[in-house]
């Protein structure tokens, strides 16, 4: 039996039927930018491995952090003991996220991340006496993860959990809001799409522990890209009516739409905002939940004096040394302005996608670039096409996108667009 044989026959891979997996290419090494199959052909990694590689692959500084620390200390527990990776990838952290967020807890990954977060919200929320706070409210068209419940806040409908909906918590949805990037804003709460929040408030704060949600890029729920004044006047609300705010910017978070945070372009702090993925450079799994002192020492105050969570490989050494080294990327390079050639060479060669038939638009916000198509997009396309034309694409529901990493060329971003446009196009 062939490696690829046994992988269909006993390896089951995310979001895929075991009977049709579809094409499945057996990568051998991936270095920068491309992934290289064991038979030689080699891809770009336009998906930057889903949204994580933003340093490329192998990067390295973070690869030497890592093996020093493997060489030292792979991993120990994070209960009652403490290490240098842990404080010093803190230090940075705190360094370099908005005001206030300070507390950090460490996590797995990204879906575990949002978990930490609710449980932080309801704990904190019962340390307030608020004890029937217990529910949260979201936006249509969110994803923030495949872990339980997480998964109660994913889009209901259309969302890839819709089918559990029956066993996941009942939260409350709000509708997605329908200003655009760049959209004047009007005053009317009717007209920007604020009267739904007002209403569910004046209703049910009682009831709310806090607001979840994917700040200006909405990611797996269609790579959507809305007003950051919305953002700012639903802190005010929520606050008024003791809800947290919760960012999940696992996905956007370390540059990924232009700013380091997405919260900067709304220039909002949230209660609670949530890490993962770029995190480490894409090197190793790790996330972060990361609260305002007031949230932490409230929890600190509950019955149960501590936050229950603790997960095995909380703070793991290996994964922090990744993910100071890749911070420190981010520190001492100029991804900004890498992030910003990327932007602006995608803008332009993706427009004239708009006018090809079935695209029902285009749009790019910082190393996001998105071909949205009125039909669904099977992404085995995709896949069969990845070895001729060079470039590893995934493409999910009607869109067609790449996240790239911030080193890509722009001779390997220009195919990487022209694959874009090619599948839009519908060539064979």
């Amino acid at each position: 039996m062939t490696p690829l044989e046994f992988d269909a026959r006993h390896l089951w891979h995310p979001y895929t039927n075991v009977a049709d997996p579809g094409p499945m290419h057996l990568i051998d090494r991936a270095e920068g930018v491309y992934l290289y199959r064991e038979d030689g052909v080699k891809m770009i990694d336009a998906m930057s491995s889903w949204w994580c590689a933003i340093h490329g692959h192998r990067h390295p500084a973070i690869t030497a952090a890592m093996q020093q620390q493997l060489d030292r200390m792979p991993h120990v527990m994070f209960g009652g003991l403490t290490h240098r990776p842990a404080i010093d990838l803190g230090r940075k952290m705190v360094a370099l996220l908005p005001e206030r967020l300070d507390r950090i807890f460490y996590c797995d990954s990204g879906s575990v991340s949002i978990e930490v977060a609710m449980k932080m919200a309801v704990q904190f929320q019962m340390a307030h006496g608020r004890t029937d706070k217990v529910e949260f409210a979201t936006i249509r068209g969110g994803y923030h993860g495949d872990t339980w419940k997480a998964m109660s806040v994913c889009d209901p409908v259309n969302g890839m959990h819709g089918l559990f909906r029956g066993a996941l918590s009942i939260q409350h949805f709000l509708p997605r809001p329908s200003l655009r990037l760049g959209d004047d804003w009007p005053d009317d709460p009717a007209q920007n799409g604020l009267d739904a929040l007002e209403q569910l408030l004046r209703d049910k704060a009682h009831r709310l522990a806090a607001l979840v949600l994917e700040p200006v890029v909405q990611g797996a729920g269609g790579m959507y890209f809305y007003h950051p004044e919305w953002l700012r006047r639903a802190k005010a609300l929520c606050q008024a009516h003791d809800v947290l705010v919760i960012f999940d910017e696992i996905a956007t978070g370390f540059g990924r739409t232009g700013e380091l945070f997405a919260a900067t372009h709304a220039g909002v702090t949230p209660d609670i905002i949530c890490l993962g993925k770029a995190l480490t450079g894409g090197h190793i799994s790790f996330a972060a939940t990361v609260t305002t002192e007031q949230v932490a020492y409230g929890i600190g105050n509950s019955e149960a004096g501590v936050f229950m969570h603790g997960p095995t490989y909380m703070a793991n050494p290996l994964a922090c040394a990744a993910g100071i080294a890749s911070l420190g990327l981010l520190e001492d390079g100029d991804w900004q302005s890498r992030v910003r050639a990327i932007e602006a060479q995608m803008k332009a060669e993706l427009e004239p996608a708009r006018g090809l038939p079935g695209v029902a638009d285009v749009r790019v916000l910082g190393a996001i670039g998105v071909i949205e198509m009125e039909h669904t997009v099977d992404p085995r396309i995709a896949h069969r096409r990845a070895p001729e034309t060079g470039v590893w694409l995934r493409p999910f529901a009607r869109n067609i996108y790449c996240m790239p990493p911030y080193v890509i060329s722009g001779d390997e971003l220009s195919r990487v667009t022209a694959a874009m446009v090619k599948l839009a196009r519908g060539d064979a």
